[in-house]
């Protein structure tokens, strides 16, 4: 319980009716969850408006309520709070509510189109083998040392994301890395969070279903590190053309990594093989478990950012020579009759490019290389005919499937990408709208040696169709497959 004048301290608000002198037993949005006793946040959402539910939320007992506008008619002893934006107002009062938490960690936030989990999940392992006790928030997983949770957005909501880091307080958490989404900047869900550090990996063509055109996306992800302290780090990728638009207006500590450009963190391959990959990073020659030039940046990323929160240069090598990324980025199997299965999340023109480059790059013969990839249905329609146009460009072979069509129909999204195919490719594609179908047909296809690639889902263990998730595992298709292979 706290004293809503606690709840409040901070938050700009142009008008209060009532006395803030009551007590609060939670903070809500959710009009569903109001409790008793609760203060409700009326937020404007991209599917419906807090604002309609306010006196639904007073009928369940909130006895204060923040909002942009008020209510036409208002019964009971209620106090309001006018804001101009509510949204803002939930992060810092969320943030009030559970002790401004994140000001007790060192927080540190990845963003950018590809490679969020992969480092964020990588600092997590890195700073837990170095002996501390951290928090991870991710696409994959969100955890608390090594109590898992599940996570069911990138970036959680601030209600959920201030109590999670309460939560690594009271377990004695130094640090928390998170994964921050341009959705999640742009629906201001990290408002009231104190950020030690931010990195930026990479921006390519996504999300414009959401951003509408690049330059928002951009602007959105720009946003987070213009809102940085002097105190934070900024940290972002130089080879990018995007990484110098981060650091414009940022008051935080400017650092840069590269492969290519000058930077205040460098890396050259040396070798680059399914094993792993052999790094120069800051004239010191390291193996690495991982793989690919994606793998090479996300690894001097995370290098990058355990320096600059003061860690020992040789421990963190060590460290990081040891470990492997996320699950479902670049996973691979090999089946008895030595084709190559490898599942990742690529899911935007970018990654996909990204994924079988590498592979183009590490084999070592005339393996053939089958890729099955698929789009999201009620997602960025514009990318999908880039990708397929990107996915024959880099394979032998390709098979169009479903992805999680959602709410569209999965021949018309396959339709969509087949729009970018040339027609000098189309004789080396299929269609299958059934995904494990597809699945066995690419495998089908291959002979010992071959390479096939499953891109889209990674880690999900679901396929979401018309409305329903249905267990569905790309990984587990591929070993089953792989078991009847002779």
């Amino acid at each position: 319980m706290k004293y809503l004048s606690e709840i409040i301290d901070g938050l700009a608000f142009t008008e209060l009716q009532g006395s803030a002198d009551i007590e609060i037993s939670a903070v809500v949005f959710d009009s569903r969850k109001v409790t008793p006793g609760c203060l409700f946040v009326a937020v404007k959402g991209t599917v419906s408006d807090g604002h309609d539910y306010i006196l639904q939320a007073i009928n369940d007992g909130a006895v204060a309520v923040i909002c942009e506008e008020l209510p036409a008619r208002v019964t009971g002893e209620v106090d309001f709070l006018m804001v101009a934006d509510s949204a803002v107002a939930l992060g810092i009062v969320s943030a009030n509510f559970y002790d401004n938490p994140s000001a007790k960690l060192k927080l540190v936030g990845v963003t950018g189109t590809n490679g969020k989990t992969t480092i964020a999940t990588l600092l997590y392992k890195l700073f837990r083998d170095l002996g501390y006790k951290c928090g991870l928030i991710s696409t994959v997983e969100n955890k608390i040392n090594e109590q898992v949770f599940q996570s069911t957005h990138t970036t959680p909501d601030p209600v959920e994301l201030h109590r999670l880091m309460n939560d690594m307080i009271e377990q004695g958490c130094d640090y928390c890395f998170m994964e921050v989404s341009s959705h999640a900047i742009a629906q201001h869900r990290i408002a009231g969070l104190n950020f030690a550090g931010a990195i930026f990996s990479n921006l390519t063509h996504d999300h414009l279903d959401y951003h509408k055109t690049f330059e928002k996306y951009l602007k959105a992800k720009k946003a987070f590190f213009d809102d940085l302290s002097p105190n934070a780090f900024a940290l972002t990728n130089c080879d990018d053309k995007n990484g110098n638009v981060m650091l414009q207006n940022t008051k935080a500590h400017k650092k840069t990594y590269g492969l290519k450009s000058m930077a205040d963190y460098k890396a050259r391959i040396l070798e680059n093989q399914f094993e792993g990959l052999l790094l120069q990073i800051d004239n010191e020659e390291v193996w690495f478990k991982m793989v690919g030039t994606f793998n090479a940046y996300n690894l001097l990323a995370v290098y990058a950012a355990a320096m600059l929160l003061d860690q020992d240069k040789t421990k963190i090598l060590t460290s990081l020579s040891k470990l492997t990324g996320a699950r479902g980025r670049f996973d691979y199997i090999v089946a008895p009759n030595k084709i190559v299965g490898i599942v990742d999340y690529a899911h935007s023109p970018d990654a996909v490019q990204n994924i079988l480059s590498t592979v183009h790059d590490i084999r070592k013969g005339n393996e053939k290389v089958i890729t099955v990839i698929g789009c999201g249905g009620d997602r960025d329609k514009t990318k999908r005919p880039i990708m397929a146009k990107t996915a024959c460009e880099w394979s032998d072979k390709v098979v169009f499937t479903s992805d999680n069509p959602r709410s569209e129909d999965p021949a018309q999204i396959i339709k969509e990408m087949e729009e970018g195919v040339d027609p000098a490719f189309k004789r080396h594609t299929l269609s299958i709208a059934d995904r494990r179908e597809a699945i066995k047909t690419a495998c089908m296809l291959a002979r010992p040696g071959d390479i096939v690639v499953v891109a889209g889902k990674g880690h999900e263990k679901y396929q979401e169709i018309a409305g329903v998730k249905h267990h569905f595992d790309d990984m587990e298709e591929l070993v089953a497959i792989f078991k009847e292979l002779k």
